[in-house]
């Protein structure tokens, strides 16, 4: 067989298959409808990170050393009004107003996305 001629025919069949060019139920169209079922189901969950997103804490919850906190509407506050906000959620949350803030740190997920905050505080 000539070189050019395979080569002539490699190009139309991917050609074909690239453009789905084959008829519902030839070999052809099967072997491709494999392909596709056999890189969803094999391909794994990282590459796409593909993971279950865990539910939002609704109310602040008391953690070893201070408090977490869900995000609510604290993302586009200045970093003093947030400090002071959470300080007023934390000191109602646990019923004692000379709770002092010592420390606020942002919890992320892997993607970077907020989580909530944790609050020390004594």
């Amino acid at each position: 067989m000539h070189p050019d001629l395979l080569e002539w025919g490699i190009n139309q069949m991917l050609k074909r298959f690239i453009l789905w060019d084959y008829k519902r139920g030839s070999w052809q169209y099967d072997v491709m409808v494999g392909i596709i079922l056999a890189f969803l189901f094999l391909t794994p969950r990282a590459w796409f990170r593909d993971w279950p997103r865990t539910q939002q804490a609704k109310t602040i919850a008391a953690v070893p050393g201070g408090f977490f906190v869900p995000p609510g509407q604290l993302e586009h506050l200045t970093e003093r009004e947030r400090w002071e906000k959470l300080a007023a959620r934390v000191r109602a949350e646990a019923g004692n107003p000379r709770l002092a803030v010592t420390r606020v740190e942002p919890i992320l997920d892997s993607e970077g996305e907020l989580l909530g905050y944790l609050v020390f505080a004594r």
